[in-house]
């Protein structure tokens, strides 16, 4: 912590130029939400000038403190706070929300400049926070406390009404996690209305309830300010949430100089669009109306200060992190493979499978055999783990408890968005390898985090089980149907880098899922996930030396199974049904003479990626292409092309079991066979 004698004025001259910034930019860009910023400006320098820990000459150092902002509409706060220090010029504030700018509407990954999540989905923020809290945690407690930066995250009241708030709070308290402080930006105003229309819960007693520290404080008396970050970083025990009373729109006055604070009208606006005049408050605020983007020159002078001492103060804690180094070198390289991202070297084809597995239960053994030799790995599952089969890597470990982080299994309890965000911001910490887990169905309770892995590009590994309607008696809720045509839409969509931003893999057998596996841990630049059965799938035959040999054939997205010389027809599937194609073809060879060739494609974006004369190889566009899927045809309607045929669901599920629901929807062997020979008569 840098210890700066109070200074009233500069302190409220910093403020107030964060203010007059924030205003400004949003004015000239026509767009944005200025009244916020305007009442977090006094609680952002206090904490960044004299509390928050970060080298400003090497901004990625990764034992720096993070701030996670949760009110992503907020951006203009954190822009003018980095601004201050230097991360945006003059022209970057400017173009605010323009084409091409480093400042956009909300904030984007952007670790050099200081920003270290994406947000504006409110309640995702503070959650992925939270995360990197609970990242940071699991590595203090294999390297040592000197491993003890802070997570700071910064809320709204629109942040603390999602219900993500509900699982966040509730783990962050359970976990003791007090390497977290979040600021609650409470000036009782959202967008459309005040908070009292919405709400009239006690944020106090909810938070207390759960376990944190909760102090309420003035949050523009910066000296109340002060005394709650001091007591939040003395905190041993807990999470900490300081409640902040602010204004909307502090500072804000009318044409004839009258006080205009607190208005709802001041959130989502530029001042000039409302009863407030922008220029009479550029000058309430102390800024040159006609120069609104400078900083005052005693605050860039009390700023450049900052800068030195926080440089100073690194040099210190970088020197005592060296000395642990030289006295504890395998400690060390294992911490830097860690934060390199470095895999081990791992056997797969070693993980022995009992023949006929689920792939859930093969997914087990390789959770079991990673249990062993990944070291950073945090594996969650949402109160499923001996369902969706994650205790094969529980049983290897155990569950981190409040002060206990040597474990690796984070019990999340039913939350899967909570579990899912949570993982993004270990992810987004770094050093770990965050694995979340549960029904292939709840994937829906999933999707806004899995949108937040897909735009950051976190390498979060997803596993998924119960992957049809072979869930069986759980009936219709129970059964995914359409969740694969929405997860493959994921591969269909390029991230910033003009990659596919999801790699979604549906193993067909147990040495597919080892395969699967293998491609999920070295992706690492997208998040990934293993779509995986609840009931047992007969392994695929063996073409050459060993099945695992010719299931590595998977890993350019899709491969041939089985292949035939000038093939009468060519069937494609993946998953499970991989095995049903196999059982008709050899139907449609036995009994109808036919040629039968068989695709297992585990990953449309993948195959999509080879080179056309690999593609045509496993998909001949010039001969009968038929695909099987236990979903929405669409899964499998780009492979096969106008010309080719589709047998899936277009129904939801029913309550039966499995092999019944077989049977029902045509998905047997025999029944197979005779979609294939309807199809080829109409050739």
């Amino acid at each position: 912590m840098i210890d700066i004698q109070s200074n009233r004025t500069i302190d409220q001259r910093a403020a107030d130029n964060i203010r007059a910034l924030a205003a400004a930019m949003v004015e000239k860009a026509n767009s944005g939400h200025p009244g916020g910023p305007m009442g977090g400006a006094d609680f952002m320098h206090i904490l960044y000038s004299e509390f928050f820990n970060y080298d400003p000459s090497d901004m990625a150092w990764p034992f720096r403190d993070r701030f996670f902002m949760d009110a992503g509409h907020l951006s203009t706060l954190l822009y003018a706070q980095y601004y201050l220090f230097g991360n945006y010029n003059k022209n970057d504030v400017e173009n605010f929300r323009q084409w091409g700018s480093v400042t956009p509407g909300h904030p984007e990954v952007d670790v050099l400049r200081g920003v270290e999540n994406i947000s504006g989905p409110l309640g995702q923020g503070h959650t992925m926070g939270i995360g990197a809290a609970i990242a940071a945690k699991f590595l203090a407690a294999r390297f040592g406390n000197w491993m003890n930066h802070k997570i700071y995250g910064f809320i709204s009241d629109g942040g603390i009404q999602e219900e993500i708030s509900q699982g966040a709070g509730r783990i962050a308290g359970h976990l003791g996690l007090s390497n977290f402080i979040m600021f609650f930006d409470s000036n009782d105003i959202q967008l459309s209305t005040t908070t009292d229309e919405v709400t009239t819960e006690n944020t106090a007693m909810k938070y207390e309830s759960w376990g944190w520290r909760v102090i309420s404080i003035d949050g523009h008396d910066h000296d109340e300010i002060r005394k709650a970050l001091k007591e939040a970083n003395n905190e041993t025990e807990k999470p900490t949430l300081i409640i902040g009373k602010t204004i909307m729109g502090k500072g804000c006055v009318t044409v004839s100089g009258e006080n205009y604070e607190g208005h709802c009208e001041l959130h989502g606006q530029p001042i000039g669009h409302t009863g407030a005049d922008y220029k009479e408050t550029l000058k309430h605020l102390g800024a040159n109306v006609d120069d609104p983007f400078a900083i005052y020159e005693e605050v860039s002078a009390f700023y450049q200060d900052v800068i030195k001492k926080k440089i100073a103060q690194t040099v210190v804690k970088k020197s005592e992190i060296d000395q642990w180094k030289k006295s504890n070198p395998k400690l060390s390289e294992k911490l830097d493979k860690f934060l390199s991202g470095t895999l081990p070297e791992f056997d797969f084809e070693s993980i022995v499978h009992e023949p006929g597995l689920a792939t859930r239960a093969a997914s087990a053994n390789v959770l079991g055999y990673l249990a062993e030799n990944m070291e950073n790995m945090i594996v969650s599952s949402a109160d499923l783990s001996n369902s969706d089969k994650t205790d094969g890597f529980l049983k290897k470990t155990h569950a981190l408890k409040k002060g206990d982080f040597s474990g690796a299994f984070l019990q999340a309890g039913v939350a899967e968005l909570t579990m899912a965000s949570l993982a993004n911001g270990m992810a987004l910490h770094g050093g770990v390898i965050p694995v979340v887990a549960t029904f292939f169905v709840f994937s829906d309770y999933m999707k806004p985090a899995i949108r937040l892995s897909a735009i950051q590009e976190l390498p979060v590994k997803y596993v998924w089980t119960h992957d049809t309607f072979r869930v069986g008696e759980d009936g219709p809720t129970h059964q995914p149907v359409e969740q694969e045509a929405q997860i493959r839409l994921l591969e269909k969509l390029k991230n910033h880098n003009g990659k596919p931003c999801f790699l979604a893999l549906r193993p067909a057998d147990s040495a597919e899922t080892s395969v699967a596996w293998k491609m999920a841990l070295e992706n690492q630049d997208t998040p990934a996930g293993l779509i995986l059965s609840r009931q047992g799938i007969k392994d695929l035959p063996v073409i050459s030396a060993s099945r695992y040999e010719d299931a590595l054939a998977a890993q350019k997205g899709g491969y041939l199974v089985k292949e035939v010389e000038n093939p009468d027809v060519v069937l494609i599937a993946n998953g499970s049904e991989v095995s049903t194609l196999t059982a008709a073809a050899q139907i449609l060879e036995s009994e109808n003479g036919l040629r039968v060739s068989i695709a297992s494609i585990i990953s449309e974006g993948l195959f999509k990626l080879q080179s056309q004369n690999y593609q045509n190889s496993v998909i001949p566009k010039d001969k009968p292409l038929f695909g099987l899927t236990a979903g929405l045809p669409i899964n499998l309607e780009a492979l096969v092309g106008d010309n080719g045929r589709v047998f899936g669901l277009n129904h939801f599920g029913y309550s039966a079991p499995a092999n019944v629901l077989d049977d029902k929807f045509g998905f047997t062997g025999e029944k197979v066979s005779k979609q294939v020979l309807e199809y080829l008569k109409t050739r």
